[in-house]
C-alpha cells in the first residue's frame, strides 16, 4: 500500500489529442480494476501463514519464508513491469497481462483449496503421522503465487500513470485540478480496498473455509480484469518510448568504452554532449569517472548531423549521466529503508500471537489476519492530520511555504519509531508466553490464553507512524534530490527497496530458525510459539533496528547537505 501514496508527483506522458479518447468516462474502468486487484490480492495475505501451516504441513519459520519471498517477488517485479510497459509494450498491454495473470494464479490457488489432491491428505487419527507436501502440489501452489505476483508486477506500477494519461492535458488551465482528482479517487479507491481486504476477505476465510475464502478474491479479479478491458475502446493508449533504466545502462557502458580518456584537459563546455534544453551543460565533479561517458571525443563520428549521438552505448548526454550519478548518491540513504520495511513485513508472526489471544473486541471477534487494518488506519489519520492540520500550522509559525521537518528528518523518525515498536512487541510476547505456560498451554500451541489482543495493537499502531513517517520521507527526499527527468524512478527504487527487505526478511527468519534449533534445541520460531522465543527474535530486531539508525545518521553525515538545505542557506 505504501508504493501508492506519493506517486501523484510521477512524470506524466501527454495524452494524445483525439477527443473521443481518454477523459473521465474512463475512470470508472481503471480505478475499479485496481481497487478489485488490491481486495483480491492483499486479502490472501494475513490468513496465508495458517493456510501453508494447517493444509501443506509447513512449519511457522517456512511458511513466513515462503511468504517473504512471495511478496519480495510481487515486490521486484513492478520495476519489470515498469520497464516493459516503458520500453516494449506500452502501459494498456501490461495491465491487461497483468490482470490475466492475476486471474489465472488466483483461480489455481482456489483449486488447490478444492481439489484434495492438490494438497496433502489429513493426518492418520490413529497413528497421528502427517503427510508433507509432493513435489507437485507444492509446484502447483507456486505457480499459483508466481502467478499473482507477475499480474501485481505489472498493475500497480502501471495503474496510476495509465489513469493520467487519459487525463493529462497541457492545454486545459484546469488541468492540474482535474488530476489532483484523481488521484484522491484513487487512493480514496486502494486505501477502503486495502481496509476491506483486511477485514471483509479475511472474516470470511475464518468463518466460510478457503474455498469460500479464496473464491471470493477470484471473482473479485474476473470482475477487475473484465472492467478494464470493457473500457478498451476509449482509453488513451500511449505507445512505449526509450526507458531511462536503459539509459544507465547506457552511461556505465559509454563509461567503461571510454575508460582511457583523460579527464584532466575536458572541463571546457563543448567537450561534453548535451542538448539545448539541457538541465545540465557540463557534469558535476562527483563521481567523475562516469564524466568520460559524455565526452565528444571526434564531433564528426560521435554526433550526428540532427545532433543525435551516433552510437548511444558509447556517447551519452550529461543529463543521463548526472541521472545516474544522483541515484548512485542516494543508495546508501535508500538502503537504510529496507531495515524499517524488515519491521513492517511481521505480519506472518503478529497473527499467530493473535490466534492465541482473546480477540474479543466490543462483543466481536476481531480476525487474527486482521490487525494489519489498524497499521493502515494510523497511517491514513495520521497523513490526514499532518497535511491538513500540522503542516499549516507549522507554516504559519515558521513564514515557510511547507513548515514541516524536512525529508531526511522525517526518515530518521521512522526508523525510530520502529524501535520502541519492536521492543514493545518483545515484552508483549514475554508476557503472553508466560501466561500460557502459567495456564498449562505449553504443549497446547492452539490454546488461548487469557490475555487480551489489544495488547498487540500499540506496537502495531507505533509502526503505522513510523511508516508515515520514513516512507513519505523518502519518497519526498528522492523527488527533491533527483532531477526532473528522474521523477518516475522514485516511487520504483522505493518499491524495489521493499523487495529487497523481503529477500532479507525471509534470510534472516530461515537463519534464526536453523542457528536456535541446532542441538534439537526448540527453534525461537517454533510453531508452537508458547515452546519458542519470539521475543528474543523481536528484540534481536530491535537491535538491528538501532545499528541501522546510527547507519542511517552516517549516511547523512556522508551525504552533506541536500538540494532544499543548499537553497535555504543561500537565502539566508
Amino acid at each position: 500500500m505504501e508504493n501508492s501514496i506519493v506517486e501523484e508527483k510521477m512524470v506524466l506522458i501527454p495524452k494524445d489529442k483525439d477527443p473521443r479518447k481518454g477523459g473521465l468516462r474512463t475512470m470508472p474502468f481503471i480505478i475499479v480494476n485496481e481497487a478489485f486487484e488490491r481486495v483480491a490480492s492483499y486479502g490472501l495475505m494475513p490468513n496465508m501463514i495458517f493456510y501453508l501451516m494447517k493444509n501443506y504441513r509447513m512449519e511457522a519459520a517456512s511458511g513466513s519464508t515462503i511468504l517473504f519471498l512471495w511478496s519480495a517477488m510481487s515486490n521486484g517485479l513492478s520495476i519489470f513491469g515498469a520497464f516493459l510497459s516503458d520500453s516494449f509494450m506500452g502501459r494498456y498491454l501490461v495491465i491487461s497481462l497483468g490482470s490475466f495473470c492475476s486471474l489465472l494464479g488466483m483461480i489455481l490457488l482456489w483449486l488447490t483449496a478444492m481439489i484434495p489432491q492438490l494438497t496433502p491428505p489429513p493426518c492418520d487419527r490413529f497413528t497421528n503421522v502427517c503427510s508433507s507436501a509432493t513435489a507437485g502440489q507444492l509446484a502447483t501452489l507456486f505457480s499459483s503465487f508466481g502467478l499473482i505476483s507477475i499480474g501485481a508486477g505489472c498493475i500497480r506500477p502501471c495503474s496510476i500513470a495509465f489513469g493520467a494519461d487519459q487525463l493529462d492535458n497541457k492545454e486545459n488551465p484546469n488541468n492540474e485540478s482535474v488530476l489532483q482528482s484523481f488521484f484522491n479517487w484513487y487512493y480514496a479507491a486502494t486505501g477502503l480496498s486495502t481496509i476491506i481486504a483486511f477485514t471483509a476477505i479475511v472474516y470470511v476465510q475464518d468463518n466460510l473455509g478457503w474455498k469460500v475464502g479464496f473464491a471470493i478474491p477470484a471473482v473479485l479479479m474476473f470482475f477487475s480484469a473484465l472492467m478494464f478491458l470493457v473500457g478498451s475502446s476509449h482509453y488513451v493508449k500511449v505507445k512505449a518510448s526509450t526507458s531511462l533504466f536503459t539509459g544507465f545502462v547506457q552511461v556505465l557502458v559509454a563509461a567503461f568504452r571510454n575508460r582511457k580518456l583523460s579527464l584532466s584537459h575536458s572541463s571546457i563546455e563543448q567537450y561534453y554532449y548535451h542538448s539545448d534544453d539541457s538541465e545540465f551543460q557540463i557534469p558535476t565533479v562527483n563521481l567523475r569517472c562516469l564524466n568520460r561517458a559524455c565526452i565528444i571525443t571526434d564531433p564528426d563520428r560521435d554526433v550526428n548531423p540532427d545532433g543525435s549521438a551516433s552510437n548511444p552505448w558509447r556517447l551519452c548526454t550529461v543529463d543521463q549521466v548526472e541521472s545516474l550519478k544522483a541515484l548512485l548518491r542516494v543508495i546508501p540513504i535508500w538502503s537504510t529503508g529496507i531495515m524499517m520495511q524488515i519491521n513492517l513485513n511481521q505480519n506472518s508472526f503478529a497473527t499467530l500471537q493473535a490466534n492465541t489471544m482473546d480477540r474479543q473486541i466490543f462483543n466481536f471477534e476481531l480476525p487474527a489476519g486482521s490487525l494489519n487494518v489498524f497499521l493502515v488506519l494510523t497511517l491514513t489519520i495520521w497523513l490526514t492530520f499532518y497535511d491538513r492540520i500540522l503542516l499549516p500550522l507549522l507554516a504559519k509559525f515558521t513564514g515557510k511555504q511547507r513548515g514541516g521537518p524536512s525529508p531526511t528528518v522525517r526518515i530518521g523518525i521512522g526508523l525510530l519509531i520502529p524501535i520502541a515498536a519492536r521492543a514493545m512487541s518483545a515484552v508483549v510476547e514475554t508476557i503472553r508466553r508466560r501466561t500460557a505456560i502459567e495456564e498449562g498451554l505449553e504443549d497446547q500451541p492452539d490454546g488461548v490464553v487469557n490475555m487480551s489482543v489489544v495488547w498487540l495493537l500499540p506496537p502495531i499502531i507505533l509502526l503505522g507512524l513510523a511508516e508515515a513517517f520514513n516512507s513519505i520521507g523518502q519518497i519526498e527526499f528522492y523527488y527533491s534530490q533527483f532531477p526532473k527527468s528522474m521523477s518516475s524512478i522514485a516511487v520504483a527504487i522505493f518499491t524495489f527497496g521493499t523487495a529487497m527487505a523481503d529477500m532479507i526478511g525471509s534470510g534472516l527468519v530461515d537463519v534464526v530458525d536453523r542457528v536456535t534449533s541446532r542441538g534439537g534445541q526448540e527453534s525461537w520460531l517454533s510453531s508452537n510459539l508458547n515452546k519458542g522465543r519470539l521475543d528474543d527474535y523481536y528484540w534481536l530486531i530491535t537491535v538491528l533496528s538501532i545499528i541501522n539508525f546510527v547507519y542511517f545518521l552516517v549516511c547523512c553525515r556522508t551525504y552533506g547537505r541536500t538540494k532544499d538545505e543548499k537553497e535555504e542557506r543561500l537565502l539566508e
